[in-house]
């Protein structure tokens, strides 16, 4: 009774509480509390489920975030830690960074629910710090605005397209092999600096029909900017404080970021503008019009053939600003920049040293070059001999497995998605983690052997799918991955050609950063020998 009359007192304390209160007032009242109390229910039951999944202890609020909070390298081997740790049995851990719940995932039957659903297209919250650079691209677009995308580009990377830029490979590895000339028989250095600036000018001329001579000029304001938005970017992904815009403005990256962004867009902006009037000076003169084979067939005032870079494509795609603005070019062109040079320059380096870490492989692919050119160190490539390199590219893709250019990828989780054993809600991000899938010693025996028998057909043949990704899978694979290909077998067979590779530092010595692309700490040092 007494019970019954407590409540009673409550109640009406209650009332007269809100009786003060203007209707508006406690409808928006009652509107907040009961989005908390849903909120929190939602919030409990997404917890419950992601506990379930094996992983670290975490904290209230901060989550796994400190122990996150380490240097790119040191973060690295924990991630990779935490899958002999934690997910070694079922392919999937869990951390929390934060509140944001995160599921890695390590196994061809764990990756292949998120990589090959047309559901989980979008990408992470991850990749929001590249969108001042990229703006909503093919990389960082999601939705109906990247099926859009991905249909309007898919054209431009074309075989018949990419013949076009055989050339630009060839011209910029010559540039490549005549740079390295001076460290032949000079004792070890990076090669890494080296390749990246080459397969940049390669980028960059078949992107944006631009030299920017980067080989020859690496102090270049766009070079500098290209290299210094990446660390930023890498920075702010791993430093939780540094998500927070209103802290980041603080910082003096902010400013050095802005005047990246400037430099970037600057340059991309004025090179759109200036082939935009090339091309309609062209039509006016009847030396182009809208038609792509006569576009191919135009020639330059030396009487060489005119190229079609990826911004012509574009521009030809956009009608006249109706389908693509010029910030929607622009966007593509950025986008194209920044995937196509560091992918691209990380695998060429890797795969260099590890032909200079094993001289029975590097001779094999070797005598392939001399069984295609006959012996001719300066032949320059065509799209049969590239096509005929099948060893070097077996090389190329093992490489690949042991240092993915791009070693983890993460996308939304939009919806309750079943992982193996466990039920994986929406809300979590899912963080493939492409350098250690590539380790399954179920799949491939003896797992850091560089080994490019793997990938001879034979040994190809009943793989899981998703067993191997270094370009992704699914609908949301990546487009260039021809290009990367052609692109990688030009540069190291025409370094082959000429010289010998010696790997100096051995590869358990080798400190990795995985950060956007995996690279190494103190580079990869090599030595060169004229080869006879």
């Amino acid at each position: 009774m007494d019970n019954i009359l407590s409540q009673s007192v409550v109640l009406n304390k209650t009332v007269k509480m809100f009786s003060y209160y203007s209707p508006l007032t406690v409808f928006l009242i009652f509107s907040v509390v009961l989005f908390i109390v849903i909120f929190n229910r939602k919030r409990a039951r997404m917890v419950k489920l992601i506990e379930k999944i094996p992983g670290p202890a975490a904290l209230p609020i901060l989550g796994n975030s400190i122990e996150m909070n380490v240097d790119h390298d040191e973060l690295f081997m924990r991630m990779t830690g935490l899958q002999k740790l934690w997910g070694a049995r079922n392919g999937i851990c869990r951390a929390w960074q934060g509140l944001d719940p995160y599921v890695l995932l390590f196994e061809p039957e764990t990756v292949e629910p998120i990589l090959s659903s047309s559901k989980f297209i979008d990408k992470s919250q991850d990749y929001v710090y590249l969108q001042p650079w990229l703006g909503t691209g093919l990389l960082t677009s999601f939705g109906r605005k990247w099926h859009s995308r991905r249909k309007i580009l898919t054209p431009a990377f074309h075989f018949k397209i990419l013949d076009d830029f055989l050339d630009v490979f060839n011209e910029q590895s010559i540039v490549l092999t005549n740079k390295l000339e001076k460290e032949v028989d000079k004792g070890s250095f990076n090669i890494f600096p080296y390749v990246t600036l080459c397969t940049l000018d390669i980028v960059c001329e078949t992107a944006m029909g631009r030299r920017i001579h980067a080989q020859s000029n690496s102090e270049s304001d766009y070079v500098k900017a290209v290299y210094g938005i990446g660390e930023i970017i890498q920075n702010r992904q791993a430093k939780i404080w540094l998500q927070w815009d209103s802290i980041f403005r603080l910082t003096n990256n902010f400013h050095l970021h802005k005047n990246y962004i400037e430099i970037l867009h600057g340059f991309s902006n004025k090179v759109i503008r200036e082939r935009k009037e090339e091309i309609h000076n062209d039509k006016l003169n009847n030396n182009m019009n809208n038609n792509n084979e006569e576009v191919q067939d135009a020639y330059d005032d030396f009487g060489k053939k005119k190229r079609l870079a990826f911004l012509d494509l574009l521009i030809e795609a956009s009608k006249e600003g109706t389908v693509l603005s010029n910030e929607d070019i622009r966007e593509e062109v950025d986008t194209f920049m920044f995937e196509g040079h560091d992918t691209t320059s990380a695998a060429i380096s890797w795969t260099l040293f590890l032909l200079g870490s094993n001289p029975d492989i590097q001779e094999k692919v070797a005598q392939e070059m001399d069984d295609i050119f006959q012996g001719d160190k300066n032949c320059p490539a065509t799209m049969t001999n590239l096509t005929d390199m099948k060893y070097l590219e077996c090389c190329i893709k093992d490489a690949l497995r042991l240092y993915p250019s791009v070693p983890m990828m993460a996308r939304s989780i939009n919806e309750d998605v079943q992982i193996g054993k466990y039920l994986v809600p929406a809300g979590t991000t899912a963080l493939i983690m492409t350098y250690m899938l590539h380790r399954n010693p179920k799949i491939f025996p003896n797992p850091e052997k560089f080994n490019p028998d793997n990938f001879l057909p034979e040994n190809c043949y009943g793989r899981h799918p998703f067993s191997y990704i270094p370009f992704s899978a699914g609908p949301r694979n990546c487009i260039g991955q021809k290009f990367a290909i052609l692109e990688e077998k030009s540069v190291i067979s025409s370094v082959v050609r000429k010289y010998k590779i010696e790997a100096v530092d051995r590869r358990e010595d080798l400190t990795l950063l995985g950060e956007l692309i995996l690279r190494p700490k103190d580079g990869l040092r090599v030595k060169l020998t004229r080869r006879e």
